[in-house]
């Protein structure tokens, strides 16, 4: 049983799930896709990937990776699945699932990838340790976020715009994904910024534990 919040940004997803890869298409197509083939393509082995929303990630696997796409919204999922079918690739399963509480053994998965997710769930951190716990050892965690900017006049604007983000999409623009990274008792081995000075930026977390 999904509680309260959960609920929400499920409904919310469901929505507009209709128009959602709209919203991105200028970005998708001259930043969020260079970056997404970066991360991904050259991953081997067993893969999950957190939050997988309509499936852009879905065509940048290797052919042989094994990965298992979860999400929240089945109206995503059935997006998601179209894309699949297109792609004709056998290895890779999509199911519903909250990130919040994954459905998998400890210790189960070479790679864990999200892409623009933390910033949606209701608990950033307990989705975090949920990652950590089916992550291997000396398995990877691997992010793109965006987040609060640590440069003061971008973060004044981000916490100006929050408020119509988050009750429009469900979306925050000003967590604070490094803090919650830690709070989650994981270590982050490299980060990169992308784009808009540090608000985008390249996650690799290797999981110690």
């Amino acid at each position: 049983m999904l509680d309260k919040q959960t609920q929400i940004v499920q409904k919310k997803y469901d929505r507009f799930s209709r128009f959602y890869d709209l919203l991105e298409g200028s970005m998708e197509k001259y930043k969020f896709s260079r970056w997404r083939k970066d991360l991904l393509s050259n991953l081997k082995g067993k893969i999950l990937e957190v939050g997988v929303g309509t499936g852009k990630n879905l065509s940048y696997y290797d052919k042989n990776a094994e990965v298992i796409g979860i999400d929240l919204s089945p109206k995503m999922l059935k997006k998601a699945k179209i894309r699949l079918t297109k792609l004709n690739n056998p290895n890779i399963t999509l199911m519903q699932m909250d990130a919040q509480k994954l459905e998998f053994k400890d210790n189960s998965f070479d790679y864990v990838v999200c892409t623009f997710v933390l910033c949606s769930v209701p608990d950033p951190v307990k989705v975090l340790r949920e990652m950590k716990q089916v992550c291997k050892k000396k398995g990877k965690i691997l992010m793109l976020e965006h987040m609060l900017s640590n440069y003061k006049i971008i973060a004044f604007f981000e916490h100006i715009h929050n408020p119509i983000t988050k009750t429009l999409f469900r979306f925050n623009v000003n967590r604070k994904t490094i803090e919650n990274i830690n709070k989650a008792g994981l270590k982050i081995d490299k980060v990169k910024n992308l784009g808009f000075f540090d608000v985008f930026r390249r996650i690799e977390i290797i999981n110690t534990e």
